[in-house]
């Protein structure tokens, strides 16, 4: 391909050593973050990594067709190793049997730092405390970042970020919005007690079926830090003990609960809803 200068291109045609890396990290834990790497596809998810600035490894494209603008543009542009692939093998490594994707990033995994979250006075985030679907987690990110949040904390033993799962459902969202992991719920008190001596007094509130009050009725024009609870058993006793205030989201059908993503979507949208409101006020 012209205009490559020194950009590394190969190609691969058999299950190598290579092509089996990659087809590990779509399913094996352990082995994304030994290599702090994982595979995206799609040109919006990549596209919004290119804008963001993720580290992108390694760009795999099928060399058994032409190329489209978009795809030919990516490889022209982006400073990666670029690996051409037979399209039989690039459907192993796609996930998907009805179409190929022209291009697959392997796509480098940032450091989990809570720095990476901006906290100032108008924060929103959200807390999801162990959850076992990676499928919610990338439903979760989706919704924070289009209601305006700051970051996603996911702690405690949980499904992986970087599922491939979990980063199809964020549609992109993953790469523009930070999200960390942490281990323990007392990682996430000491930054946010930082926060509060430099001046930023974030509130913590759960969530939950029986909550204190309704979510309409909770303040969250102020920087707040929203709980979400784990699938089954929702938050832990930890981060019930450790939350400001508990809120509920009042319903009147015969469910008595919602699935965790969509209990977290409502509450974004109402402290969106809030804020939006109390700035048309000013």
């Amino acid at each position: 391909m012209s205009g490559q200068g020194t950009v590394r291109c190969v190609r691969i045609t058999t299950r190598n050593a290579r092509f089996q890396q990659w087809q590990a990290l779509l399913t094996n834990r352990n082995k994304r973050q030994r290599s702090r790497e994982f595979l995206v596809q799609g040109v919006r998810p990549i596209n919004v990594a290119v804008e963001h600035g993720w580290p992108i490894r390694t760009l795999i494209f099928d060399m058994g067709r032409p190329l489209s603008t978009w795809a030919r543009d990516l490889l022209r542009t982006t400073r990666a190793e670029q690996v051409g692939m037979a399209p039989e093998l690039l459907a192993e490594l796609s996930e998907k049997n009805e179409e190929v994707p022209e291009v697959v990033a392997v796509m480098g995994i940032p450091d989990d730092d809570l720095g990476r979250i901006k906290v100032g006075g108008d924060f929103l985030g959200v807390l999801f405390d162990r959850p076992t679907s990676p499928g919610n987690i990338g439903t979760i990110i989706r919704s924070a970042d289009a209601f305006g949040a700051d970051g996603v904390i996911v702690t405690g033993h949980a499904a992986d970020i970087y599922d491939s799962k979990s980063v199809r459902a964020s549609t992109g969202s993953l790469f523009a919005l930070p999200t960390v992991r942490v281990p323990t719920a007392q990682e996430v008190m000491a930054w946010l007690d930082a926060h509060r001596r430099g001046a930023t007094p974030v509130q913590v509130v759960g969530t939950d079926e029986h909550g204190d009050v309704d979510i309409f009725d909770a303040d969250l024009t102020v920087p707040t830090l929203l709980l979400v609870g784990n699938e089954t058993k929702g938050l832990s006793s930890a981060w019930r003990e450790l939350a400001d205030r508990m809120v509920r989201i009042p319903m009147v059908g015969s469910a008595s609960s919602l699935n965790a993503a969509s209990a977290a979507t409502a509450v974004l949208y109402e402290a969106a809803r809030q804020r939006i409101a109390a700035r048309r006020e000013l």
